[in-house]
């Protein structure tokens, strides 16, 4: 099955719940809201036609931008955005599911943002959702044990959010 039949069903199952796509981008995406997450994986994963059996892995990236006047320029907030690598290992096919966050839930500074777990659908999401906690300070409601999983447990912030502020020591050591 190619991109736009994929893009075709999952426009028929989900309607208004796929906020947003690219099927011609090197690594075709479509953008899901985030409360389907969980019901749109499930469907991917189980429809026979699909059988997006294996996901790759799960990125966080944050999208900062301290510069208002730029922000304006290109038409966005700073947002937060999950990526999901999938792959259907009986089909052949692969796909990028996208996922959009603000920043700070509730637009609370310093609530980071949350998403439906996956780790229920793929074993492989466990490490992954913790990874991105880690690291992007996005919170996976649901998931079994959310915990850092490369940072000790005592580190301050995380690492890979724009405004993170790397400490100058930690127990002592100097880390910059």
């Amino acid at each position: 099955m190619d991109i736009p039949a994929i893009m075709e069903k999952l426009q028929q199952r989900f309607g208004a719940q796929i906020v947003g796509s690219d099927l011609a981008a090197v690594d075709p995406w479509v953008e899901v809201a985030a409360e389907a997450l969980p019901e749109v994986c499930r469907y991917l994963r189980d429809e026979p036609d699909l059988r997006f059996n294996m996901l790759h892995l799960i990125s966080g990236v944050d999208y900062f931008e301290p510069d208002p006047k730029k922000a304006a320029k290109v038409d966005w907030e700073p947002h937060c955005e999950l990526l999901y690598h999938l792959s259907s290992l009986v089909h052949r096919h692969r796909l990028v599911l996208k996922v959009s966050l603000a920043r700070w839930k509730d637009d609370v500074e310093g609530q980071l943002p949350e998403a439906p777990s996956v780790s229920h659908l793929w074993a492989a999401a466990n490490w992954h959702e913790r990874e991105v906690f880690d690291l992007s300070g996005i919170r996976f409601t649901g998931h079994p044990n959310l915990q850092r999983i490369l940072c000790p447990e005592d580190w301050q912030g995380h690492p890979l959010r724009k405004d993170y502020q790397m400490p100058t020591e930690y127990h002592g050591i100097r880390v910059k």
